[in-house]
């Protein structure tokens, strides 16, 4: 017998579609699983009666829509998340990014922002701030406007601290943010080279040539083909011998374009070669 407080198969791709011909989100390449926990945990939360009355408010509210999409997409991040990762980026890309005459950095998928800010740190103790502008794009504009505010919760800078020091930070990580009250709020300075806008990976084309384009843990909810997608269009917004970050759970080893490309770190860095 089913659980009529759990949204079935058929009701997800209904949802999904409703979505996309009402609202124009494109999840339907998402990965199924991934998007039916959510959309469950959703209808839960909310304490939605049935199913219908769940679609009627998708389909009818517009200002319910943004957090449908909120709880869809992941939002789960944070500073120096994987400090190796950002040693390896400090040692091994950012002394040729140096270079560059101008660095042109992409954040595909940035959520709340804790990695861009996290790349503005590294671009400033390496003195490539001046040169560079860090595009951070995301298809959720709720978590875009938190990450332009750059305010996070003071509990997690002792967190975000200790990974900054495992990354080879060698500044106090505290003279980076004023505290006040609970909140941690991230210096203006920051922010004059961020450009934040949304973007949707399945939908949206390529906007620039970078030299940089991180993408981490976004991939891991795609399916193979959207997947595969998005390596496409990571490609054509590459500079020649520009470098691609992916998260620790996702590679280019099995994709169409894995020839153009070498694997510079096992911290899951490639550059193009071809």
């Amino acid at each position: 017998m089913l659980d009529h407080n759990i949204i079935q198969d058929e009701e997800v791709e209904i949802i999904l579609n409703d979505l996309l011909e009402i609202h124009g989100y494109d999840f339907t390449e998402y990965s199924k699983a991934s998007i039916k926990r959510r959309i469950n945990r959703l209808f839960t939360l909310d304490r939605f009666t049935s199913f219908a009355e769940f679609r009627y408010k998708i389909k009818t509210d517009a200002e319910y829509v943004p957090r449908v999409i909120e709880q869809i997409t992941v939002t789960v991040t944070e500073m120096f998340r994987d400090p190796m990762f950002y040693k390896a980026l400090r040692e091994q890309v950012l002394p040729t990014l140096g270079t560059y005459p101008f660095i042109r950095i992409w954040h595909a998928g940035c959520s709340t922002g804790e990695e861009v800010y996290s790349m503005a740190i590294l671009l400033k103790e390496a003195n490539l701030f001046h040169k560079s502008l860090l595009y951070a794009t995301d298809l959720n504009p709720q978590v875009l406007e938190k990450a332009r505010k750059g305010i996070f919760p003071l509990s997690q800078m002792k967190q975000y601290s200790e990974n900054y020091i495992q990354s080879g930070g060698t500044n106090e990580f505290s003279k980076y943010y004023t505290a006040n009250y609970d909140k941690a709020k991230f210096d203006e300075s920051l922010r004059e080279k961020m450009i934040f806008s949304t973007h949707n990976l399945v939908s949206d084309r390529s906007f620039n040539e970078f030299q940089l384009i991180l993408c981490r843990n976004v991939l891991i909810y795609f399916d193979k083909d959207l997947q595969a997608k998005v390596f496409d269009l990571f490609e054509q917004s590459l500079d020649n011998l520009g470098y691609i970050a992916l998260g620790s759970k996702e590679t280019l080893r099995f994709s169409s374009i894995i020839s153009r490309f070498k694997k510079i770190d096992k911290e899951k860095i490639w550059r193009k070669i071809g």
